[in-house]
Parts: structure tokens; sequence; C-alpha cells
């Protein structure tokens, strides 16, 4: 017969037991007496209990030791002290050694009963949560393909199942790759906003003033081009989710009219006067270090602490290399049923190549291998020959020798030259074309625009070689490549 919750009474008095026994069993609840500590920890020992009601003040073992006996056994037991009025003291350090209520002698039935509810209400949740958690940790599909069972993937889940229920502005860090956006999603998906809007905003790709009508809208007039009014994202977003990508990068002037809408949940648009009031969850992201940003100047100290509420920390690929077999066969199903290619298998010599390699592109780098693999496929198996050259075979890049002086050197001086000159010499190898220049340091375009103005990289000329000469200056003078955003 299904009862309403087990319950394991364990007190030394006869009369309190059978009390206890009637009142819980016409409640509903399955129960099973103990007379002392040490035959209740048995009991434990042996049958699973939803809750406990253990006296303070027992022979033998007593009701402190039992708790912490019964806590070894299940640590999320709900366990009730018993107590008479002179010793409420001992029952609240119970408390702080993990039980989960006291009711004191001599107690109303009601009272008890509440507390009994109680504790099987939170055992309840806290079963549900872990089979969430296990569900999302086995079915990783439930997370919008966030592949990973890793224990750094695992941290991640864990913060997306108890923020995900909050209204708490969340800020996701992680570098180029490692998979934000699709964190971002799945916040919204398991949030109480999972059926209205989840909006995104590349914060990095537009200009100021069509940033700010981006987000909050213009009317009529407010610059020129404006020849209609135009409702922004926050608009769209509201009752939902706005994802602020590349948080980083957005002007201090449109920071200031952000924090408003987070601080008074309203704006105003561009050019306008109305206020407008909304109800969003903000979910940002960077890839930046917003603290050094902050020293900087270039992002303001009230924002980073509006954003940073919950932190999600995304690790890179290289220090979660456990998780490239389940990425890499998760993307050749996906990108075998897009190019009708089924039952497609990884050969283990390229598995090994993939885990030998640091991925500085991360999950995204290594989803692009496996479609280009997929794709030049001719038969079910796929070999290091499909693997790219630069991962089978990594350039060893020689490190320039440093001569310390008497007087020593600076540490930040030394990398900040060897990032400068890497730069240079990268983009004089692109031509000048800051995209391909990006591609081969396998960084994000928007990234390298920021570090040449902070270097204030100048344009070179290409310079040419052949195997009888010296580098010399190209002789094409048309035209002298500049570093270009294409």
């Amino acid at each position: 017969m299904k009862t309403n919750g087990s319950i394991l009474v364990v007190d030394d008095e006869e009369i309190m037991r059978e009390i206890l026994e009637t009142l819980l069993k016409g409640e509903g609840y399955s129960v099973r007496l103990a007379a002392s500590g040490e035959e209740g920890i048995e009991l434990a020992r042996n049958v699973p209990f939803d809750a406990a009601i253990v006296d303070v003040m027992m022979p033998g073992i007593d009701g402190m030791a039992t708790l912490e006996a019964l806590k070894k056994l299940d640590d999320e037991l709900s366990v009730i002290m018993v107590t008479a009025f002179a010793s409420v003291e001992n029952a609240i350090t119970a408390m702080k050694r993990g039980a989960f209520d006291y009711i004191t002698k001599p107690f109303k039935n009601d009272e008890v009963m509440v507390v009994i509810k109680n504790a099987l209400e939170r055992r309840r949740l806290v079963a549900e949560n872990l089979s969430l958690r296990q569900n999302i940790q086995e079915q990783y599909s439930h997370f919008d393909n966030i592949v990973g069972r890793g224990p750094a993937m695992r941290r991640v889940f864990d913060l997306i199942i108890q923020a995900a229920p909050s209204r708490s502005t969340i800020l996701i860090q992680g570098e180029s790759g490692t998979g934000k956006e699709l964190v971002a999603r799945a916040i919204h998906t398991h949030s109480t906003r999972k059926d209205r809007a989840f909006v995104t905003v590349n914060s990095g790709n537009l200009p100021p003033d069509l940033l700010e009508s981006t987000l909050f809208g213009h009317v009529k007039g407010a610059f020129t081009g404006a020849v209609y009014p135009k409702k922004g994202l926050f608009d769209l977003a509201d009752k939902g989710s706005i994802f602020l990508d590349e948080i980083g990068n957005i002007p201090l002037e449109t920071q200031a009219k952000l924090l408003r809408v987070m601080q008074e949940r309203e704006f105003m648009r561009l050019g306008g006067m109305e206020v407008i009031k909304v109800d969003v969850r903000i979910i940002a992201a960077t890839n930046g270090d917003l603290r050094r940003l902050m020293d900087e100047g270039r992002f303001r100290e009230d924002l980073f602490y509006r954003l940073n509420v919950v932190n999600v920390q995304l690790p890179p690929l290289r220090d979660r290399k456990d998780d490239i077999p389940m990425l890499a066969q998760h993307f050749i199903e996906k990108y075998g049923e897009e190019n009708r290619k089924p039952g497609l298998e990884l050969v283990p010599e390229s598995l090994d190549v993939m885990m030998a390699y640091d991925w500085p592109g991360n999950v995204r780098e290594l989803e692009n291998v496996i479609e280009r693999a997929v794709v030049l496929s001719t038969g079910r198996r796929i070999g290091p020959d499909l693997i790219p050259e630069h991962i089978g075979r990594p350039t060893m890049f020689q490190m320039p020798r440093f001569i310390v002086p008497p007087e020593g050197i600076s540490f930040k001086d030394v990398i900040t030259d060897f990032e400068k000159r890497l730069i240079e010499s990268t983009l004089e190898a692109a031509g000048g074309v800051q995209k391909r220049a990006a591609e081969l340091l396998r960084i994000k375009p928007t990234t390298l625009n920021e570090m040449i103005k902070r270097y204030d990289i100048r344009p070179r000329r290409k310079r040419t070689t052949d195997a009888r000469s010296e580098p010399r200056e190209a002789e094409d003078t048309r035209r002298e490549p500049v570093a270009v955003n294409e």
C-alpha cells in the first residue's frame, strides 16, 4: 500500500514511541520504531527512510551521536530532534550539526505534523534536484547540445540548474569558442521565462549609436536616416531574456544606459523622452578581463558588480580533454546526419591526434574540424588523413632568447614586446588583413583589433623573400598593405 512517506522514530520512552506511531500512521505515514540509538542506526542501515524523529536524551548512544550516524548513512535524511524545554540549547546545537528541525516536549500534534511535512517536502525537492542533475549530465541534449561529463562541466551544469529559475543577472566568462551562447540559452530554457523571447545581441560589432538604437529603439528624427520610429531589442525581450555577448566592448555611454535598465527596469528610446518600463532578465558574456578593463577606465565598476551576481566560468577545451571523445562523436552524428553520411566512425589514431592537441579555438574549432572531416570523408572511417595538418603536426613556435641584464628584466615588458611582435609578423603574413590574421592567431577579429589599438601597431610593407636573397621590400608600390578589417 502506498504511503505518504516512511518515518523512523528513535526514543527510549515506550509511551512516546506509541504516541508518535499512532499520530503518524493516522496521517498515512509508514512508521518504524527503535528503542535506542543503536537500534535506530541499525534499522537505517537496512531500510531507507524519508525522515527520522530522534530524542535528544537517551541512554547509551544519545540523540546527538545518533544524528551524526544517521547523517553519515544518508546525508539528505531529514532528522527532527525531540527535546524537553530545559535542553533546547542542545537541540539548536544538533541543528548546527545537520538536524532539520526540533520539537519540544510536551508537543502539539499539529506542530509535529507541520514539521514532518516540511521535512518530507525538503527531501522531495532534494531528490528532484539530484534527479535533474543526473538527467542533464547523462542526457546532455537537455542543455541544447552542451556536451560534457567531466568535473568542470558538471560544475557548470550545477550552476545552470541553481541559477536558471531566479531573476538574477548572470555573467558568463570564457575563451572564444567555449560555448557561452549555448549556456545562456540553457539558462533561459530552464527558467520561468522559457516561453518568452530569448534575444541575442553581439555587443562588439556595432558602433555606439547603432548599438543604442538596436538595444533601446529610436524615435523618428533621432539621427540621420531615422525616418520611422523603431522598437529596440529590450522591447522584444520583455518578460524574456536578453543575451549581451562581448559585454566588455560596449562603450561607456551605453554602459550607463544599460545600468539604468538593470537598476530601474526602464529606459528611453534614442532621441525620445518617454520612459518605458521593461522586465528583462540580462545574461552577459565576455572572453575578456572585465576587471582589467575597469582598471583601465573602460568598464564601469558599478555595472560590473550588477552583472556579476552569478558568475559562470566556462573552462577551455584544453582543461577538459576527457570530454573530447564525447564531443567528437556528437559532432560526427550531427554533421553525418546533415550530409547524409550516417554511421561514420572516428578511428583511434585520429582521436589520439585530437587528444594531443590544445585546441586554442576550443569547442568551436573542434566542431569545424569534425565538420570538415565528415564532408571530405569517402568511407565510413575518419582517419588521420582527414585531420588538418596543423593539428596532426603542430608547428613548434620558437621563443626568442632574452639576455637578462644585471638589474633584471620585466616579465610584463617581455610578454608585451613578444605579443606585439607576434601580431606584427602575423599581420605581415596575412597581407595586412585583420580577419585572416585573427584566423592564424585563432582569436576573434574584434580581439585582434583591440590589441592593435592597444599596442599602437602601424601598417607595415609586405616583405618578400627568395632563395637567393635576404628579405626585401615588396616592389609593388601601387598600394601599401594596411591592417584592415574584412
